[in-house]
Protein backbone atom coordinates (compact mmCIF):
# COMPACT_ATOMS: atom_id res chain seq x y z
CA UNK A 1 0.00 0.00 0.00
CA UNK A 2 1.34 3.44 -1.25
CA UNK A 3 2.21 6.31 2.12
CA UNK A 4 -0.23 8.46 0.00
CA UNK A 5 -2.93 5.22 1.04
CA UNK A 6 -2.13 4.65 4.17
CA UNK A 7 -2.02 8.06 5.77
CA UNK A 8 -5.99 8.39 3.89
CA UNK A 9 -6.94 5.33 5.14
CA UNK A 10 -5.39 6.29 8.97
CA UNK A 11 -7.06 9.15 8.29
CA UNK A 12 -10.50 7.68 7.65
CA UNK A 13 -10.07 5.08 10.70
CA UNK A 14 -8.81 7.34 13.30
CA UNK A 15 -10.44 11.32 12.90
CA UNK A 16 -14.17 9.64 13.53
CA UNK A 17 -12.87 8.53 16.83
CA UNK A 18 -10.51 11.37 17.47
CA UNK A 19 -13.53 13.83 16.78
CA UNK A 20 -16.02 11.71 19.27
CA UNK A 21 -12.92 11.91 22.11
CA UNK A 22 -12.78 15.66 21.40
CA UNK A 23 -16.88 16.33 21.23
CA UNK A 24 -16.85 14.27 24.68
CA UNK A 25 -14.32 16.65 26.62
CA UNK A 26 -16.00 19.67 25.49
CA UNK A 27 -19.77 19.20 25.30
CA UNK A 28 -21.30 21.38 27.66
CA UNK A 29 -23.41 21.16 29.62
CA UNK A 30 -23.25 17.65 30.68
CA UNK A 31 -25.90 15.21 29.82
CA UNK A 32 -28.60 14.63 32.93
CA UNK A 33 -32.01 12.92 33.56
CA UNK A 34 -34.61 15.14 34.79
CA UNK A 35 -37.32 13.06 36.71
CA UNK A 36 -41.00 13.99 37.01
CA UNK A 37 -42.85 11.42 39.32
CA UNK A 38 -44.00 13.02 42.12
CA UNK A 39 -42.24 16.59 41.76
CA UNK A 40 -43.98 19.52 40.94
CA UNK A 41 -44.68 20.53 37.73
CA UNK A 42 -45.95 24.24 37.15
CA UNK A 43 -46.98 25.01 33.62
CA UNK A 44 -48.48 28.48 32.00
CA UNK A 45 -51.02 29.26 29.79
CA UNK A 46 -52.41 25.61 30.96
CA UNK A 47 -55.31 25.63 31.00
CA UNK A 48 -56.08 24.76 26.60
CA UNK A 49 -53.81 23.38 23.64
CA UNK A 50 -50.65 22.19 24.24
CA UNK A 51 -50.49 23.57 28.26
CA UNK A 52 -53.44 21.47 29.02
CA UNK A 53 -52.43 18.28 27.14
CA UNK A 54 -48.93 18.69 28.69
CA UNK A 55 -50.51 19.04 31.76
CA UNK A 56 -52.28 15.89 31.73
CA UNK A 57 -49.57 13.87 30.45
CA UNK A 58 -47.21 15.27 33.60
CA UNK A 59 -50.11 14.30 35.65
CA UNK A 60 -50.54 10.67 33.92
CA UNK A 61 -46.62 10.04 34.70
CA UNK A 62 -47.27 10.87 37.98
CA UNK A 63 -46.22 14.71 38.96
CA UNK A 64 -47.86 17.18 41.14
CA UNK A 65 -49.04 19.63 38.48
CA UNK A 66 -50.43 22.86 38.74
CA UNK A 67 -51.81 25.11 35.75
CA UNK A 68 -51.57 28.66 35.33
CA UNK A 69 -54.07 31.15 33.07
CA UNK A 70 -55.52 34.08 33.48
CA UNK A 71 -59.51 32.88 33.48
CA UNK A 72 -60.60 31.10 36.19
CA UNK A 73 -63.44 29.91 34.37
CA UNK A 74 -61.41 28.19 31.71
CA UNK A 75 -58.82 27.13 34.66
CA UNK A 76 -61.53 25.34 36.69
CA UNK A 77 -62.66 23.54 33.13
CA UNK A 78 -58.95 22.08 32.75
CA UNK A 79 -59.19 20.60 35.66
CA UNK A 80 -62.28 19.11 35.56
CA UNK A 81 -61.00 17.71 32.21
CA UNK A 82 -57.74 16.24 33.82
CA UNK A 83 -59.44 14.73 36.50
CA UNK A 84 -61.80 12.70 34.06
CA UNK A 85 -59.45 11.57 31.73
CA UNK A 86 -56.86 10.89 34.40
CA UNK A 87 -58.61 10.51 37.88
CA UNK A 88 -55.99 13.23 39.09
CA UNK A 89 -56.86 16.63 40.46
CA UNK A 90 -54.28 19.29 39.26
CA UNK A 91 -53.48 22.83 41.08
CA UNK A 92 -54.87 26.22 39.11
CA UNK A 93 -53.88 29.56 40.17
CA UNK A 94 -54.85 32.71 38.27
CA UNK A 95 -52.35 35.38 37.18
CA UNK A 96 -51.69 37.42 34.28
CA UNK A 97 -47.95 36.67 33.39
CA UNK A 98 -47.54 40.41 32.58
CA UNK A 99 -48.26 41.54 35.93
CA UNK A 100 -45.51 40.41 37.61
CA UNK A 101 -45.94 41.05 41.05
CA UNK A 102 -49.43 38.62 40.51
CA UNK A 103 -47.16 35.83 39.39
CA UNK A 104 -45.13 36.11 42.15
CA UNK A 105 -48.27 35.93 43.87
CA UNK A 106 -49.24 32.73 42.43
CA UNK A 107 -45.94 30.92 42.35
CA UNK A 108 -45.34 31.28 46.16
CA UNK A 109 -49.44 29.77 46.86
CA UNK A 110 -48.16 27.05 44.54
CA UNK A 111 -44.79 25.97 46.42
CA UNK A 112 -41.77 25.04 45.41
CA UNK A 113 -41.24 24.26 41.72
CA UNK A 114 -38.73 21.56 39.97
CA UNK A 115 -40.18 21.99 36.59
CA UNK A 116 -41.44 25.06 35.29
CA UNK A 117 -42.99 25.02 31.55
CA UNK A 118 -43.41 28.54 30.61
CA UNK A 119 -46.64 27.77 27.51
CA UNK A 120 -48.44 31.05 27.27
CA UNK A 121 -48.40 32.88 24.19
CA UNK A 122 -50.32 34.87 22.16
CA UNK A 123 -50.27 34.93 17.99
CA UNK A 124 -51.49 37.05 14.93
CA UNK A 125 -49.80 37.00 11.71
CA UNK A 126 -50.31 39.99 9.29
CA UNK A 127 -48.14 42.15 7.99
CA UNK A 128 -46.55 44.35 9.98
CA UNK A 129 -48.62 47.86 8.03
CA UNK A 130 -51.40 45.73 9.05
CA UNK A 131 -51.31 44.53 12.89
CA UNK A 132 -52.01 47.38 15.14
CA UNK A 133 -49.76 48.00 17.65
CA UNK A 134 -51.34 46.53 20.34
CA UNK A 135 -51.18 43.56 19.04
CA UNK A 136 -47.63 43.91 18.24
CA UNK A 137 -47.19 44.90 21.83
CA UNK A 138 -49.40 42.26 23.29
CA UNK A 139 -47.15 39.53 21.73
CA UNK A 140 -44.14 40.84 23.01
CA UNK A 141 -45.35 41.63 26.38
CA UNK A 142 -47.17 38.03 27.16
CA UNK A 143 -44.34 35.67 24.95
CA UNK A 144 -41.32 37.10 26.18
CA UNK A 145 -41.91 39.35 29.11
CA UNK A 146 -44.27 37.14 30.77
CA UNK A 147 -41.74 34.36 30.18
CA UNK A 148 -38.87 36.72 32.41
CA UNK A 149 -42.04 37.49 34.72
CA UNK A 150 -42.46 33.63 35.44
CA UNK A 151 -38.58 32.98 35.55
CA UNK A 152 -38.14 35.58 38.21
CA UNK A 153 -40.78 34.85 40.48
CA UNK A 154 -39.96 31.06 40.37
CA UNK A 155 -36.32 31.39 40.44
CA UNK A 156 -35.75 31.77 44.35
CA UNK A 157 -37.33 29.06 45.28
CA UNK A 158 -36.08 26.92 42.61
CA UNK A 159 -32.79 27.68 43.65
CA UNK A 160 -33.66 27.13 47.51
CA UNK A 161 -34.73 23.86 46.66
CA UNK A 162 -34.74 20.90 49.85
CA UNK A 163 -34.48 18.77 46.67
CA UNK A 164 -31.32 18.72 45.49
CA UNK A 165 -32.03 16.39 42.11
CA UNK A 166 -31.86 18.72 38.46
CA UNK A 167 -35.02 20.77 37.78
CA UNK A 168 -36.00 22.40 34.54
CA UNK A 169 -37.22 25.79 33.01
CA UNK A 170 -38.61 25.14 29.75
CA UNK A 171 -39.62 27.78 27.10
CA UNK A 172 -42.76 26.51 24.11
CA UNK A 173 -40.93 28.61 21.19
CA UNK A 174 -42.15 27.84 17.89
CA UNK A 175 -40.67 25.99 14.72
CA UNK A 176 -42.42 28.32 12.44
CA UNK A 177 -42.04 31.66 14.75
CA UNK A 178 -38.47 31.00 16.40
CA UNK A 179 -36.43 28.85 14.57
CA UNK A 180 -37.04 30.54 11.08
CA UNK A 181 -39.22 33.46 10.38
CA UNK A 182 -41.53 33.72 7.26
CA UNK A 183 -43.99 36.20 5.71
CA UNK A 184 -46.52 37.56 7.91
CA UNK A 185 -45.12 36.41 11.18
CA UNK A 186 -42.80 39.87 12.19
CA UNK A 187 -44.35 40.17 15.36
CA UNK A 188 -44.82 36.23 16.43
CA UNK A 189 -41.59 35.81 15.44
CA UNK A 190 -39.51 38.87 17.27
CA UNK A 191 -41.77 37.31 20.28
CA UNK A 192 -40.09 34.33 20.34
CA UNK A 193 -36.61 35.04 18.89
CA UNK A 194 -36.04 36.95 22.12
CA UNK A 195 -37.03 33.38 23.90
CA UNK A 196 -33.82 31.88 22.29
CA UNK A 197 -31.43 34.39 23.83
CA UNK A 198 -32.96 34.72 27.18
CA UNK A 199 -32.74 30.41 27.12
CA UNK A 200 -29.14 30.53 26.32
CA UNK A 201 -28.14 33.38 28.90
CA UNK A 202 -30.23 31.92 31.57
CA UNK A 203 -28.93 28.75 31.22
CA UNK A 204 -25.65 30.27 31.86
CA UNK A 205 -26.64 31.94 34.85
CA UNK A 206 -28.60 28.85 36.56
CA UNK A 207 -26.52 25.79 35.61
CA UNK A 208 -24.40 26.05 38.95
CA UNK A 209 -27.36 25.41 40.81
CA UNK A 210 -28.22 22.29 38.43
CA UNK A 211 -31.10 24.09 36.41
CA UNK A 212 -31.46 22.80 33.20
CA UNK A 213 -33.23 25.23 30.45
CA UNK A 214 -35.14 23.50 27.54
CA UNK A 215 -36.36 25.39 23.96
CA UNK A 216 -39.36 23.51 22.96
CA UNK A 217 -40.32 24.26 19.26
CA UNK A 218 -43.65 22.87 18.17
CA UNK A 219 -44.60 23.05 14.20
CA UNK A 220 -48.34 24.09 13.55
CA UNK A 221 -50.74 21.58 15.94
CA UNK A 222 -54.08 19.86 15.56
CA UNK A 223 -55.17 21.92 18.32
CA UNK A 224 -58.56 24.81 18.25
CA UNK A 225 -55.88 27.37 18.40
CA UNK A 226 -54.43 26.75 15.12
CA UNK A 227 -58.44 26.99 13.46
CA UNK A 228 -58.45 30.30 14.44
CA UNK A 229 -55.06 31.16 13.45
CA UNK A 230 -55.51 30.17 10.27
CA UNK A 231 -58.82 32.42 9.40
CA UNK A 232 -56.72 35.67 9.98
CA UNK A 233 -53.02 34.54 8.31
CA UNK A 234 -52.91 36.22 5.07
CA UNK A 235 -52.47 34.15 2.41
CA UNK A 236 -48.68 33.62 1.68
CA UNK A 237 -48.10 33.07 5.19
CA UNK A 238 -50.25 30.13 4.61
CA UNK A 239 -48.57 29.17 1.45
CA UNK A 240 -45.14 28.94 3.20
CA UNK A 241 -46.24 27.51 6.20
CA UNK A 242 -47.90 24.81 3.87
CA UNK A 243 -44.29 23.15 3.47
CA UNK A 244 -44.40 22.00 7.29
CA UNK A 245 -47.47 19.72 8.04
CA UNK A 246 -49.67 20.15 11.28
CA UNK A 247 -48.89 17.75 13.73
CA UNK A 248 -50.75 15.59 16.21
CA UNK A 249 -51.20 17.45 19.56
CA UNK A 250 -49.92 14.14 21.58
CA UNK A 251 -46.74 13.74 19.26
CA UNK A 252 -45.75 17.26 20.00
CA UNK A 253 -46.62 16.58 24.61
CA UNK A 254 -44.93 13.76 24.05
CA UNK A 255 -41.67 14.99 22.34
CA UNK A 256 -41.59 18.05 24.29
CA UNK A 257 -41.98 15.72 27.94
CA UNK A 258 -39.28 13.59 26.44
CA UNK A 259 -37.06 16.92 25.48
CA UNK A 260 -37.64 17.98 29.17
CA UNK A 261 -37.08 15.29 31.12
CA UNK A 262 -33.58 14.39 28.86
CA UNK A 263 -32.55 18.20 29.60
CA UNK A 264 -32.19 19.16 25.91
CA UNK A 265 -31.66 22.29 24.99
CA UNK A 266 -33.02 22.50 21.46
CA UNK A 267 -36.19 20.12 21.94
CA UNK A 268 -37.64 20.11 18.27
CA UNK A 269 -41.19 18.47 17.42
CA UNK A 270 -40.76 17.47 13.98
CA UNK A 271 -38.16 15.85 11.29
CA UNK A 272 -38.07 19.14 9.78
CA UNK A 273 -37.71 20.87 13.60
CA UNK A 274 -34.93 18.46 14.11
CA UNK A 275 -33.28 19.86 10.80
CA UNK A 276 -33.51 23.41 11.57
CA UNK A 277 -32.24 22.77 15.34
CA UNK A 278 -28.63 21.48 12.85
CA UNK A 279 -29.12 24.03 10.71
CA UNK A 280 -29.24 27.10 13.14
CA UNK A 281 -27.90 25.65 16.38
CA UNK A 282 -24.76 28.32 16.57
CA UNK A 283 -23.43 28.80 19.88
CA UNK A 284 -26.37 26.97 21.59
CA UNK A 285 -25.51 24.30 24.52
CA UNK A 286 -25.47 20.19 23.19
CA UNK A 287 -25.62 17.83 25.60
CA UNK A 288 -25.80 14.84 23.47
CA UNK A 289 -22.32 13.30 22.12
CA UNK A 290 -24.06 11.54 18.80
CA UNK A 291 -26.38 15.30 18.30
CA UNK A 292 -23.05 17.59 18.54
CA UNK A 293 -20.85 14.86 15.46
CA UNK A 294 -24.24 15.14 13.47
CA UNK A 295 -24.40 18.79 13.87
CA UNK A 296 -20.75 19.12 13.12
CA UNK A 297 -21.10 17.07 9.86
CA UNK A 298 -24.38 18.00 8.66
CA UNK A 299 -24.42 22.18 8.95
CA UNK A 300 -23.34 22.76 6.05
CA UNK A 301 -25.29 20.98 3.78
CA UNK A 302 -27.99 21.91 6.10
CA UNK A 303 -26.72 25.43 4.89
CA UNK A 304 -27.85 24.74 1.41
CA UNK A 305 -30.96 22.97 2.02
CA UNK A 306 -32.07 26.02 3.51
CA UNK A 307 -30.56 28.35 0.79
CA UNK A 308 -32.80 26.30 -1.01
CA UNK A 309 -36.00 26.72 0.73
CA UNK A 310 -35.41 30.38 0.91
CA UNK A 311 -35.56 30.06 -2.88
CA UNK A 312 -38.70 28.28 -3.15
CA UNK A 313 -40.46 30.87 -0.43
CA UNK A 314 -39.26 34.15 -1.96
CA UNK A 315 -40.46 32.36 -5.35
CA UNK A 316 -43.77 32.04 -4.31
CA UNK A 317 -43.64 35.45 -2.66
CA UNK A 318 -42.60 36.85 -6.27
CA UNK A 319 -45.43 34.57 -8.03
CA UNK A 320 -48.05 35.51 -5.41
CA UNK A 321 -47.37 39.48 -6.08
CA UNK A 322 -47.03 39.05 -10.32
CA UNK A 323 -50.42 37.45 -9.78
CA UNK A 324 -51.83 39.81 -7.96
CA UNK A 325 -50.23 42.88 -9.96
CA UNK A 326 -52.03 41.40 -12.95
CA UNK A 327 -55.37 41.32 -11.50
CA UNK A 328 -55.03 45.03 -10.89
CA UNK A 329 -53.90 45.80 -14.25
CA UNK A 330 -56.84 43.89 -15.54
Amino acid sequence: MADSDLSLHLLCVFFPIFLLVFLKLIVRPRPVNIPIKSRHVFITGGSRGIGLALARQAAAEGARVTVLARNLEKLEEAKASIRLSTGIDVGIVSADVRDFDAVKKAVESAGPIDVLVCNQGVYASGEIENLEVKEIKGMIDVNLIGSFNVVKAVLPGMKNRIDRKPVSIAFMSSQSGQQVGIYGYSAYAASKFGLRGLAEALQQEVIADDIHVSLIFPPDTDTPGLEEENKRRPPLTSIIAASSPVMRLDEVVKKALNGIKSGSFFVPCSFKGLLLSIETVGTSPQRSYFMAIVEVILTGALRIVAMCLQWSWYDSIKKWHTKRSSKFVA
